[in-house]
């Protein structure tokens, strides 16, 4: 439950690797020198990237530059998802994409990654679809395909930062607390009544301690963390069609339109609009 660097494996001769994990039950906090496309495509989900927790509904594109922290982005789904990663080697941003010219814009997208980037619209529409549908068989042809989507990304002005400042590893308190039992506590209690003072004896700090722990290494307080997974769990039971009051109850909110207020804080509308708007888009 460390943060752990991965070690990349890349067939011999090959500059890119792409494939499609599936870590859904496991806890995966970590790192690698190489940048990182990751297409994932769920009912909802986690977004975990430096210090960015954030939700993401049906579907998310991320970039993610050298270095920065990350969960495995199907952490914790319990629905069915699809998932597209490609991981490029640090050689080929480096003898490729660095010294030519022809490569500048791409090179300025792979320099704003290095605090995490989500794409939206039209960018993350054709983006994704043309990931679905890269041609694996051909390396070539593959990395053809490759250097166009990181030109369509570097063009696109469809995208939100995802960090405020640089979050690669070397600024991380990186092996202080497990951020594993953390998750796994608000996994366990989130429903109920999760206790700041419970999960810090669980992870051996003062409640004080713990709180400027966490504080410092998401940006968050621990009773915004503890509603953000809420209204992530809250999305999850809403898009499977469950009613409104059920859902409140079931995510450990006492008060409807408390729930209902903080709702539209986080996810940008009313549980009921979020509802009405997924539904229409299903249905078509």
């Amino acid at each position: 439950m460390k943060i752990i660097k991965e070690e990349i494996l890349f067939e011999k001769g090959k500059s890119f690797k792409i494939f499609s994990p599936r870590l859904k039950n496991y806890f995966y906090w970590h790192y690698h020198p190489e940048i990182e496309l990751v297409f994932v495509e769920a009912l909802n989900g986690i977004r975990h990237v430096g210090k960015n927790i954030s939700g993401f509904v049906e579907n998310d594109l991320v970039l993610i530059g050298s270095n920065i922290p990350h969960l495995n982005f199907d952490y914790g789904i319990e629905t069915e998802y699809n998932q597209i990663v490609v991981q490029f080697h640090e050689k080929f941003v480096q003898n490729i994409v660095v010294p030519f010219d022809e490569y500048e814009s791409i090179r300025n997208l792979l320099e704003k990654a290095s605090m995490g980037m989500s794409f939206f619209g039209e960018t993350k529409d054709v983006v994704s679809q043309r990931l679905q549908n890269i041609n694996k068989e051909n390396p070539f042809f593959s990395l053809i395909e490759l250097m166009e989507i990181l030109y369509i990304l570097a063009h696109s002005k469809e995208y939100h930062i995802l960090n405020s400042r640089d979050t690669s590893v070397k600024f991380i308190l990186n092996d202080k607390v497990r951020m594993g039992t953390i998750y796994g506590y608000i996994h366990e209690n989130f429903d109920k009544k999760p206790d700041v003072n419970e999960i810090a004896k669980k992870v051996h700090l003062s409640t004080s301690a713990f709180c400027r722990y966490f504080k410092k290494q998401t940006d968050m307080t621990f009773t915004d963390f503890v509603n953000q997974y809420r209204i992530n769990q809250a999305q999850r039971l809403l898009l499977q069609d469950k009613n409104i009051s059920e859902v409140c109850y079931n995510v450990g909110f006492e008060s409807l339109s408390y729930f209902t207020k903080l709702f539209k804080r986080i996810a940008g509308q009313a549980p009921g609009e979020f509802k009405k708007q997924y539904t229409k888009k299903n249905e078509a």
